[in-house]
C-alpha cells in the first residue's frame, strides 16, 4: 500500500507514450551510466555472484608437491615417465535474467525517483557487467502476468533491445504476482543460470516457486523500497491507496498510534521476506529510492566475493 497520488518517472508522465527519441534518448542514458560504472574495478566483483555451472578441461601440467593424488592423467605420466596431471577451470559462460517488477506498486517514489526507475536503473548496469563477460543475458517484465519475455542472448544491440524494453514497457496489469514470473523463469532456463529480482515483494505468496527456481538456478533478491513505505510522517488526515487494487482507506496520521502500528506492519513484512528468501536460499539485496545505490551493491559484491552471503 502506498501514498497517493504516487510520482510517475517524469520523462512519461501520466502514463503517456513515448516517443521514439525520448526513448532512444532514455536508453542511451541508461547505457552511457552503465558503462561509467562498468569502469569502476568494484564492479569487477560481478564475477563473485555466481560460481559457474560446471568445470572444463584446460591442460595438462607436471605434479607439484601438494596437487591432488585423483588429479594425476595416469595415460600421460606413464608416456612421459613422471607424473603429470590434469587442471580444470571453472565455466565461466552464464546465462543471466532479470526479473523486473512493473507493477503499479513500484510506480511510486516520495524522494527523486520511484522504485521502478530504482529497478531499471540497477538491471541495466548489471545487465551490461553481464555482457562484458560475454554472458547470454535475458529479460522477463511482470506484473500479475508476463508483460514482456526477451530471451537470453548476447551482444551490444541485444543489451540495448532490454533497456528499450524496460523504459517503453506499458503494462496491461496492475498487480504484482512473482509466482508467475518464477515460475515462467523455471521454464526457460535449460541450464544453471544467475536469476536477478527486482522488485518490491508485494503481492501473494511466492514461496513454492522461488524454491523450485533456487533448487537449479543461482537467484539474486533485490528489494526496491521506498523510505514512505517503512513510517508514516506526522501530518494530519491522509487517504491511502492501493495502487494495485484501489482500496481505499483514511488514516490520521496525527496520532502516534497510527503511526508505530503501521511501522510495526512494515517491520513484521520485511521479516517474514527475509525469511522467505534465507529458507530458498537466495541472497537479498535491499535498495532505497532515498539513497545512492552503487555503495550498496558495491558492498554487495565485496561480501559475495569474501563467500559471505547476504540474505538479510
Amino acid at each position: 500500500m502506498a501514498l497517493w497520488p504516487f510520482r510517475r518517472a517524469p520523462e512519461a508522465p501520466n502514463g503517456r507514450t513515448l516517443s521514439g527519441e525520448e526513448a532512444a534518448a532514455m536508453v542511451r542514458k541508461l547505457e552511457v551510466r552503465a558503462r561509467r560504472l562498468m569502469d569502476s574495478p568494484m564492479l569487477g566483483r560481478y564475477d563473485s555472484l555466481f560460481r559457474g555451472h560446471g568445470i572444463e578441461f584446460a591442460e595438462v601440467r607436471e605434479y607439484e608437491p601438494g596437487d591432488p593424488f585423483q588429479a594425476i592423467d595416469w595415460k600421460v605420466t606413464a608416456r612421459m615417465g613422471r607424473p603429470f596431471v590434469k587442471r580444470f577451470v571453472e565455466e565461466r559462460e552464464l546465462t543471466v535474467l532479470f526479473l523486473l517488477d512493473v507493477s503499479r506498486s513500484t510506480d511510486f517514489g516520495s524522494r527523486t525517483r520511484t522504485k521502478l526507475e530504482l529497478g531499471t536503473e540497477v538491471a541495466s548496469v548489471l545487465a551490461f557487467a553481464a555482457g562484458q563477460k560475454n554472458d547470454q543475458v535475458g529479460l522477463i517484465l511482470f506484473t500479475d502476468r508476463v508483460e514482456r519475455l526477451v530471451e537470453p542472448a548476447r551482444g551490444r544491440h541485444h543489451l540495448r533491445r532490454l533497456l528499450y524494453e524496460m523504459v517503453t514497457v506499458k503494462p496491461e496489469g496492475s498487480a504484482t504476482d512473482l509466482g508467475v514470473a518464477l515460475s515462467t523463469a523455471s521454464r526457460h532456463l535449460r541450464r544453471r543460470s544467475l536469476v536477478f529480482v527486482l522488485s518490491d515483494f508485494q503481492g501473494p505468496p511466492f514461496e513454492r516457486p522461488l524454491s523450485a527456481l533456487t533448487r537449479r538456478h543461482e537467484v539474486v533478491a533485490v528489494h526496491l523500497e521506498d523510505p514512505a513505505e517503512r513510517a508514516l510522517p506526522s501530518a494530519s488526515l491522509v487517504e491511502i491507496i492501493d495502487p494495485e487494487t484501489g482500496g481505499r482507506n483514511v488514516l490520521d496520521l496525527r496520532s502516534s498510534r497510527v503511526r508505530r502500528e503501521f511501522a510495526e506492519r512494515r517491520a513484521s513484512k520485511s521479516e517474514d521476506l527475509r525469511k522467505v528468501l534465507g529458507k530458498a536460499g537466495c541472497d537479498r539485496l535491499l535498495l532505497r529510492t532515498d539513497e545512492s545505490w552503487v555503495p550498496a551493491l558495491f558492498t554487495f559484491l565485496a561480501a559475495r566475493s569474501r563467500g559471505r552471503r547476504r540474505a538479510g
